[in-house]
């Protein structure tokens, strides 16, 4: 029954947007479809198609790696056999404020998989509250795993999750793990696939220079609807992109929630130190530590350090969404801001890195990260000039390039294997726009920083002039950027 009542609001869903296409479709004047016309060249000239080239892009690569390369490379795996099997698995889980019954959860399923992949395996817990190492001892009373399995617990000062990683990495130092051995790192909100394990560990034999490798993502959000919705369509397009990446060995992030690296990886000290004391030096902001984006630290070491990154579609993950609020304009904006902070922190020293080192593609690929924030925003801010300066129907027609792209969009996802919904099309247009302010502000304040599930803020001793000038000129900055690009577009139009 609740199948059934999901499936009429999503019907109805659908047909509550496609009747909205058909009203703007009705209200436009004819002239907008003569090709002769300016508005007609305006509309598909510089509203539409340049943008999607790198969209695109991705997306032929992705359903080219997903549906093509990778299963080819996968019977090429299946065939190296127990040859392929690591000398030893270690599972870390790093946990920190984080609610018993999603702790349990996580731990059931770790605990599980170091049973059912049949390997050697050392489960390091790297916790702060003595609760949860007492939750995670009765666990392993009533499993009762068998001698292979090992467990190691990890205490830490809550001082932060790169501390956790530091000290979850030092202490699988100590057990000497050999060549052959891996380290998952698991997020303390990750529930395991069964079987994902098995379906990670043997590429590292398969790809002798790959260092780190990434999984598939699905969520369960404790949120509202379109909380929920938010979130697993952002999954939906992490997926694609991270197969078009992973064609090249270039997976652009070590996911938090869940990456398999090599063992000699993460006992390499200068690997420890990038994500324990990964910090920017900055031409006005001057230098400063990471306070998150651990997950790019360590692609970021993996990079410098000569390795290749890998993702595993088939190698499926479950995350526990917490929303840091309960609004969704509040919550989502918190979240941009941490993630828009750390891929923007780690783009300019990537790109130093050079094509040499990273390729072509992927170069593209992070220069267009850093001009997107300005191309989302120049459709919506050209259609407003023009509908000051010309009339209504240049926003009519925008409003429905935009309603009938995101549907096509939203259409492809579905080829991701992920489930859409009728929310997606207005979700993808509100990450485009309020994900573009978002990128501005924090590009021009890359040191400011915070976690959203704990209030830990990065502090820095500055003395009281560096601290307004780095409040003003950030101020400056952005004001006089927005205004040259509002400038010339008022020239364009």
């Amino acid at each position: 029954m609740p199948r059934l009542k999901n499936g009429l609001l999503q019907a109805a869903g659908w047909l509550f947007y496609l009747t909205l296409l058909m009203g703007l479709a009705l209200a436009l004047p004819t002239s907008i479809f003569d090709a002769e016309s300016k508005n007609f060249i305006f509309l598909i000239g510089v509203v539409g198609i340049w943008r999607y080239s790198m969209g695109a892009t991705h997306f032929l690569r992705g359903m080219l790696f997903l549906y093509v390369v990778y299963p080819h490379l996968r019977r090429k795996v299946r065939k190296l056999g127990t040859s392929a099997d690591p000398s030893h698995v270690f599972l870390m889980v790093t946990s920190f404020r984080i609610d018993a019954l999603t702790t349990a959860q996580v731990y059931s399923s770790v605990i599980r998989e170091a049973i059912d992949c049949g390997l050697p395996t050392t489960i390091v817990c790297s916790l702060v509250e003595m609760s949860d190492e007492l939750l995670v001892k009765s666990m392993w009373q009533r499993l009762n795993p068998p001698a292979r399995v090992k467990l190691d617990f990890v205490r830490i000062a809550g001082t932060g999750k790169r501390d956790g990683l530091a000290f979850g990495f030092r202490a699988i130092s100590r057990h000497l793990p050999d060549e052959r051995a891996v380290v998952a790192v698991i997020d303390g909100d990750t529930v395991l696939a069964p079987g994902v394990v098995r379906k990670t560990v043997p590429w590292f034999q398969l790809f002798g220079n790959v260092g780190g490798l990434t999984t598939n993502e699905f969520c369960e959000v404790r949120g509202g609807y379109i909380m929920s919705e938010w979130h697993k369509l952002r999954f939906a397009q992490r997926h694609i992109n991270m197969c078009s990446m992973a064609l090249s060995k270039r997976v652009l992030t070590m996911t938090g929630r869940m990456s398999v690296f090599r063992a000699n990886v993460v006992t390499d000290p200068a690997f420890i130190a990038d994500v324990e004391s990964d910090s920017l030096q900055h031409w006005r902001l001057g230098r400063f530590k990471f306070l998150t984006g651990d997950d790019k630290s360590s692609w970021f070491s993996l990079m410098r350090l000569g390795y290749d990154t890998f993702y595993v579609p088939d190698a499926a993950i479950y995350t526990v969404e917490h929303p840091p609020e309960k609004s969704f304009i509040k919550a989502s904006r918190k979240l941009m801001f941490r993630w828009y902070g750390n891929n923007l922190r780690q783009n300019a020293r990537a790109l130093g890195l050079g094509v040499n080192r990273l390729g072509l593609f992927t170069s593209l690929v992070l220069f267009d990260q850093r001009v997107s924030m300005w191309t989302s925003l120049l459709g919506l801010t050209a259609a407003l000039i023009a509908t000051a300066r010309y009339g209504i129907s240049f926003l009519i027609a925008y409003l429905l390039w935009i309603g009938f792209t995101r549907l096509v969009l939203t259409l492809l996802l579905a080829c991701s294997g992920h489930r859409i919904g009728p929310a997606y099309p207005l979700i993808l247009y509100y990450n485009q726009i309020v994900g573009a302010l978002v990128k501005i502000y924090v590009f021009f304040r890359l040191d400011q920083q915070s976690w959203t599930r704990q209030d830990t803020k990065l502090t820095r001793d500055l003395a009281s002039f560096q601290r307004w000038f780095n409040t003003w000129s950030s101020r400056t900055m952005t004001f006089s950027a927005g205004s040259i690009f509002v400038a010339v577009l008022l020239m364009m139009v």
